[in-house]
């Protein structure tokens, strides 16, 4: 087993440079460790589990490394903050760089630390494809990390997302970043209402992120099922899309096959749009549980 953490840490050594310190060092059965995903977020490691039981070799091995760590139960309902398992405590806010994008990352904050590592290179993406003077909508949008991303390369965004602080940790990473929080959009609410919203105000955007949670209530308790809803999110997101923009479908629904996925973008836009999946990025090698489909 060490051999396998050891191989596992060592294969993306060369992911870590001056502009990006944060990866996933072991991906479950990828990496022949079912059941076990380590990540480092600028030197402090998360390791998560499914369940209580985490093998006495791997944490003897993860407090040999003198690294600061904590354990993260997957399968907890309360959704509870990761615990301290070895090195110095993290108890205050600390930031992360991805591709020289920085995001300020919290192992207080409840089940997520403030970003998903998944995303990364779909986020270098919307980077690369947004110019000075576009719009991007990026809607049940956590922390902000697309927003901060199409900022960097002179986008203006707006933020959507139900809750407040949230909003406010994604205004606090544009500052991170020497980005002016006041001169891009913030909207609290439901991601159905708003884009009816943009729909009748006659808001257009180049850029559109729609990666929303598998399973979510809005205010009114109407309920939002990836399976069965996304298709409806996507027709009404293509609605304000600009000529020549983007859509970012995105689901990490391990229910819902790529194909079955697609089937429900392909009829959902009034106009003809071009289809194309993107891989997850390559720390990630157990199953591809992410689907991430770009219309065009």
């Amino acid at each position: 087993m060490i051999d396998l953490l050891q191989t596992a840490v060592a294969k993306r050594a060369h992911l870590l440079d001056s502009a990006t310190n944060a990866v996933r060092l072991v991906d479950g059965a990828g990496d022949g460790l079912p059941g076990l995903i380590l990540e480092t977020y600028a030197g402090h490691w998360l390791v998560s589990t499914n369940g209580d039981f985490l093998a006495p070799t791997v944490r003897s091995w993860i407090r040999d490394q003198g690294v600061s760590c904590y354990w993260k139960r997957l399968d907890r309902h309360q959704k509870d903050s990761p615990s301290h398992l070895s090195g110095a405590l993290v108890e205050a806010p600390f930031l992360i760089r991805e591709n020289g994008q920085i995001s300020e990352i919290s192992f207080q904050s409840g089940y997520s630390q403030g970003i998903f590592l998944d995303q990364r290179d779909n986020r270098a993406t919307v980077r690369r494809l947004m110019a000075p003077g576009q719009r991007l909508l990026n809607t049940f949008a956590y922390t902000g990390a697309f927003s901060v991303a199409a900022a960097l390369a002179g986008a203006e965004t707006t933020t959507l997302d139900l809750s407040q602080p949230y909003l406010d940790w994604a205004r606090r990473n544009f500052t991170h970043n020497a980005l002016d929080p006041a001169a891009h959009h913030f909207c609290k609410g439901d991601t159905f209402h708003w884009l009816r919203r943009f729909a009748k105000q006659g808001r257009s955007f180049d850029g559109i992120v729609l990666d929303p949670p598998t399973f979510s209530r809005d205010e009114k308790g109407k309920l939002f099922r990836v399976e069965e809803n996304f298709g409806e999110l996507a027709a009404l997101a293509a609605e304000i899309l600009a000529p020549g923009g983007w859509l970012l479908c995105s689901t990490n629904c391990r229910n819902l096959g790529l194909n079955e996925f697609q089937k429900q973008l392909r009829c959902t836009p009034q106009r003809p749009l071009s289809a194309r999946h993107s891989p997850m990025p390559e720390d990630f090698t157990d199953e591809p549980y992410l689907k991430s489909v770009w219309l065009k």
